[in-house]
C-alpha cells in the first residue's frame, strides 16, 4: 500500500510532513521503526502556479521506490513480461 496525501489550503501541514518520513525514520509508540516509507505528502499550494504535470510528477515521485522496496522485502523477483 502506498498513501498519497495532497494538502489543500494554507493550514499547517507539519503532521503530514512528519508522516511522509523523508526527514527521518518513523517510529511507533513503542519505538519500533517503520519497515518502509509508504506515505508521500505534497502541499498543493507549492504547485498552484505550476503546470499540472509538475504536481503529478511530485506526487508520484516515490511510488516506484515504494513498490521496489515491497517486493525486495518479500524476496519477490520481477516477472518478465510474456513476449508479444
Amino acid at each position: 500500500m502506498s498513501i498519497i496525501i495532497i494538502g489543500v489550503g494554507n493550514a499547517d501541514f507539519a503532521a503530514m510532513e512528519f508522516l511522509d518520513g523523508d526527514a527521518s525514520v518513523l517510529r511507533s509508540n513503542t519505538g519500533e521503526e517503520a519497515v518502509r516509507d509508504i506515505v508521500q505528502f505534497v502541499p498543493f499550494r507549492d504547485f498552484c502556479n505550476a503546470p499540472k504535470e509538475t504536481l503529478a510528477k511530485s506526487v508520484l515521485a516515490e511510488l516506484p521506490q515504494q513498490v521496489t522496496q515491497y517486493f525486495k522485502q518479500r524476496n519477490l523477483p520481477p516477472i518478465n513480461p510474456a513476449p508479444e
